[in-house]
């Protein structure tokens, strides 16, 4: 069957051929989501502290994987940190 044009502007049927999830499902648990938080916070602290430079605001990155529970850069991988997805 394959991957046509039209097939393609369906995001469901995109997302099994690829076997990804249209769901957004925790992946991300425990001590893996309060590290998250606590550097990212500390990222963002350091950077409006002037402690580090403008790059300390990709903590906002870890705090939002940390505080929704869901990291897209497990996806490919089929990591999963928390007990139940």
């Amino acid at each position: 069957q394959g991957l046509t044009p039209a097939r393609i502007l369906r995001s469901d049927e995109l997302n099994t051929a690829y076997g990804m999830e249209t769901k957004m499902k925790k992946n991300v648990g425990g001590i893996d989501r309060i590290l998250r938080i606590v550097v990212g916070l500390a990222l963002i602290v350091a950077a409006l502290l002037h402690y580090v430079g403008w790059w300390g605001y990709i903590g906002v990155v870890p705090l939002a994987t940390g505080t929704t529970g869901w990291c897209p850069a497990y996806l490919p991988f089929g990591i999963k940190t928390c007990r139940s997805a």
